[in-house]
This record gives C-alpha cells, structure tokens and sequence, in this order.
C-alpha cells in the first residue's frame, strides 16, 4: 500500500476523508443556500443572449425543471 500502510488503515483513512467531504459540503450548503437564487442568475446571463435564443434556452429549462 502506498507510503507502507495496512489495509485497515488505508481505508478508515480514506473512509474518514470521504465522510469529512460530504460532510463539509453539506454545511455548506445549508449555511450559504447557492440554489436558492439559481433563477435570478439564469435569468440574468439569458439577458445577454438574443431574443430567440433566449426563449429557446428558458423553453429547454422549464421543460427540464430548472426555472419555474
């Protein structure tokens, strides 16, 4: 195993990385909210984008479930 450890410790170490991980993100996400605006922000990109392609691309979205 690499750096001379055993098994058991290569995976408690890589299983506490993991959880540590999933973990951090979810704090994250529950403290900062990221998706809670994601709307405003499509909305906004879609802005610079011609007409017709914007109503292509908020057609494709809504049909995909992203904006509402």
């Amino acid at each position: 195993m690499p750096a001379g450890a055993t098994w058991g410790q290569y995976i408690s170490f890589s299983l506490a990385a993991m959880l540590s991980m999933i973990a951090g993100s979810q704090i994250v996400h529950q403290h900062y909210k990221p998706l809670v605006d994601l709307n405003k922000y499509i909305n906004k990109e879609l802005e610079h984008l011609p007409e017709n392609l914007q109503l292509k691309i908020k057609k494709e979205l809504q049909e995909e479930g992203v904006l509402t």
